[in-house]
């Protein structure tokens, strides 16, 4: 009679931390990304990597903060680091705690804590995963083995906007890519209502058009947007209005309008999104986790936003944002972006496929944790020295 093996005890419950390691990474763009106030010339990362006493090593890449990477840095190394030497991996909500702390001198710069916070906070559940041997989305119970995508673009050019605008569609939908983040707000509305009549009429009716003022806009130009562009099925309207009363005036667009309203990835915390819940500003929640604390805060933000009928994105960051959105019964979309815009997810992941994209779905890998190998010659070739 034949006994079948006893499982092995999973490593998680006492691996440790043993080491925190970062790697700053800069790579030139192909041409500049500008929006109605912004303009990127480079893609930036810091590549975190946990290493454990299990001989896991938990790692991923975390924003896009040029003037801020070295003080990123210096703060995980000289701040969290020693907190977390000797903690336990899978006791991740009191890392998340501990790394709180750098976030509460008031007389200092918050974004860098937060910033330093999500690059442990990410890598912590890659060894997470690695060690349950599992992706993160099905460690979060994430029942989709695909997740839709649509693409930031629509970047404002100098000449052929119109024209560009038309071939960038194209060249989505070639590419597996169904949608399109549009951007605009850095013209007057009537302009900016052609150019998402343009992207509408490229994409055809089933072409997911989401907008994206980034703050642009008064309340009286978000509102004569939405009037331009009412035969056109916006999927949602992006942060509308400007900064400092936008809770406010969001609510306004969202119920004159009927456009449904997204917001968040200007948060810090999952209060300021529920704030915005509460003042029913938004319909789609977009909190940045490698802005705002981690996928921990993100997943918060998520479950938060359950109560209020309210569906969640990732801000950008792929790399993350396509397991946490399936890792929700809320999530919606991930966005993504064209290798020129994106060339880390392209090919620091070195097991990426060349085309990622299929019928406007992204097919999650199988691979533990974020599932990502990375590719050590291209890191190489962009670490910031």
């Amino acid at each position: 009679m034949h006994h079948a093996q006893p499982t092995p005890i999973s490593r998680l419950p006492d691996a440790k931390i043993t080491r925190i390691e970062t790697i700053p990474l800069k790579v030139k763009l192909e041409r500049a990304a500008t929006g109605s106030n912004l303009k990127l010339t480079h893609r930036c990362t810091i590549l975190t990597r946990i290493h454990t006493d299990a001989g896991v090593v938990g790692e991923c890449f975390n924003g896009n903060d040029d003037a801020l990477q070295a003080s990123i840095i210096n703060m995980i190394h000289e701040e969290m680091a020693p907190l977390l030497i000797g903690h336990r991996v899978c006791a991740v909500e009191d890392a998340w705690a501990l790394t709180r702390r750098a976030t509460e001198p008031f007389i200092r710069d918050r974004r860098v804590a937060l910033r330093a916070q999500a690059c442990i906070d990410s890598a912590i559940y890659d060894a997470i995963g690695k060690l349950a041997n599992l992706p993160l989305h099905v460690v979060w119970g994430g029942a989709r083995a695909n997740v839709p995508v649509v693409a930031l673009g629509g970047y404002y050019r100098e000449t052929g906007d119109l024209e560009g605008l038309a071939d960038e569609v194209v060249e989505l939908k070639a590419f597996g890519i169904h949608g399109m983040k549009l951007k605009l707000g850095g013209k007057t509305p009537a302009e900016d209502a052609k150019r998402a009549e343009v992207v509408r009429r490229a994409g055809g009716d089933d072409f997911i058009l989401g907008c994206d003022a980034n703050q642009g806009w008064t309340l009286a130009q978000a509102l004569d947007f939405t009037q331009r562009t009412r035969d056109l099925k916006l999927d949602w309207f992006e942060e509308p209005c400007k900064w400092d009363n936008d809770r406010a005036e969001m609510a306004l667009v969202r119920s004159l309008s009927g456009v449904p309203i997204a917001a968040g990835q200007s948060e810090l915390s999952r209060f300021g999104c529920r704030d915005l819940m509460n003042a029913q500003a938004i319909d789609i929640c977009n909190f940045d986790a490698s802005w705002g604390g981690g996928p921990t805060e993100w997943r918060r933000v998520a479950m938060l936003a359950m109560a209020y009928n309210v569906t969640v994105m990732q801000h950008l960051e792929p790399q993350i944002g396509l397991m946490l959105s399936a890792g929700v019964s809320n999530g919606r979309f991930a966005e993504v972006m064209l290798p020129w815009r994106d060339p880390f997810f392209y090919k620091l992941i070195g097991n990426q496929p060349a085309r990622p994209f299929k019928n406007g779905l992204y097919e999650l890998p199988k691979e533990p944790g974020w599932g990502m190998v990375i590719d050590t010659d291209y890191l190489e070739s962009v670490r910031r020295h």
